[in-house]
């Protein structure tokens, strides 16, 4: 989903007629490979149409909302743009709920297939109301030509990508292995391993919206900072000496709210490339683009934070060396985590030094 994004918006730019009913389309895709995958015999065929073609139906349906967002909004774009972004976190909080009842009851298969039309019969109707503020014709986007990408190689953007990839790299760690790390370290049920992850999307749902707020009145940099300096205390200190399944509980609200926000930074980062963007050499930019592009980065850390998080720990390093979470067997992926979340606020020192 997030590496597809920049492609499917060039794709809703050049066609933007077709743009508003791919919302639509999307869903249709999403919900067929549900279907789909309720007949499949091994876990390449799940790989393929609840990884890829899910991933891909869940793209074309997502993209018009953060095209259009750019178009209605203005002056509270940033909040709005959190608001839409914190509804997955309700979506993690219902959804597995739901999706857990229909596994226990009904098993695989027929779960499948009522999660699919539960997703498509809940969102469908909602796709007619994602539309342009835009006349086609009086936008000045919707011109069939080719797109100047050239402020990737911006120091401005390349920068500010370089702590979104980072960031990412640490942010999924936690969600991986929460429940795990709660079962295995104090012994809880299944509920309550998972209420980790429960309380850490809802968190997220408020801090991705007071996040988007904050974008709309501070510099970009200073709300990454709030956001690295929360996360950062959050996971070294709280998780990393947490003894107790209630501090470890506390752990995921704080989590959840500042490292979970991170995304709502967002649309200070488009605001700043693409409006330096013909000062410093790079012509019109397009900020829905900008917003593909650091999708791609977050989708590249999304990606090497599964192999990387087995690497952190395996052989389970530093267990019954060190007090806390530290000394769980999880301890280097506490601290890796940690590390990413100080360094995803980097972006503050630069503009202090006067690279941003």
């Amino acid at each position: 989903m997030y590496l597809a994004t920049p492609f499917v918006l060039t794709i809703c730019r050049l066609y933007p007629r077709w743009a508003r009913w791919s919302t639509l389309a999307g869903l249709f895709l999403a919900s067929l490979s549900l279907v789909a995958s309720s007949f499949c015999g091994g876990a390449l065929q799940l790989v393929g149409v609840q990884g890829v073609l899910f991933g891909v139906g869940g793209c074309v349906a997502y993209c018009p909302s953060t095209l259009y967002i750019d178009e209605w909004f203005s002056r509270r774009k940033g909040l709005a743009y959190g608001l839409v972004w914190s509804a997955a976190g309700v979506g993690g909080v219902v959804f597995p709920l739901v999706l857990q009842a229909l596994l226990d009851t009904l098993g695989f298969r027929t779960a499948m297939r009522i999660s699919a039309c539960i997703l498509f019969a809940c969102s469908a109707p909602l796709a007619f109301y994602v539309k342009p503020r835009l006349p086609y014709l009086a936008n000045p986007h919707n011109v069939k030509k080719p797109f100047d990408m050239r402020f990737v190689t911006s120091r401005r953007f390349v920068l500010h990508q370089t702590a979104n990839v980072i960031e990412a790299t640490g942010y999924f760690l936690p969600g991986i292995y929460l429940p795990t790390y709660a079962r295995e370290t104090f012994g809880t049920s299944t509920f309550m391993s998972a209420l980790t992850l429960m309380l850490s999307n809802i968190s997220a749902t408020a801090g991705l919206a007071i996040m988007g707020s904050m974008t709309d009145r501070l510099h970009v940099t200073t709300c990454m900072i709030i956001s690295a300096a929360g996360a950062s205390v959050s996971v070294l200190v709280v998780w990393g000496l947490a003894e107790s399944l209630p501090v470890l509980y506390v752990f995921c609200v704080l989590y959840g709210i500042s490292a979970g926000s991170w995304a709502s930074t967002w649309p200070g980062i488009m605001k700043e490339v693409s409006q330096n963007g013909e000062e410093e050499g790079y012509g019109h930019i397009d900020p829905v683009m900008v917003q593909g592009h650091l999708c791609v980065g977050r989708g590249v850390g999304n990606v090497i934070s599964g192999p990387l998080s087995n690497a952190l720990i395996k052989g389970m390093p530093w267990k019954g060396q060190v007090m806390g979470g530290y000394g769980t067997g999880y301890g280097v992926l506490i601290a890796y985590t940690g590390l990413t979340a100080v360094l995803s606020g980097m972006g503050f020192l630069w503009r202090f030094l006067g690279l941003l």
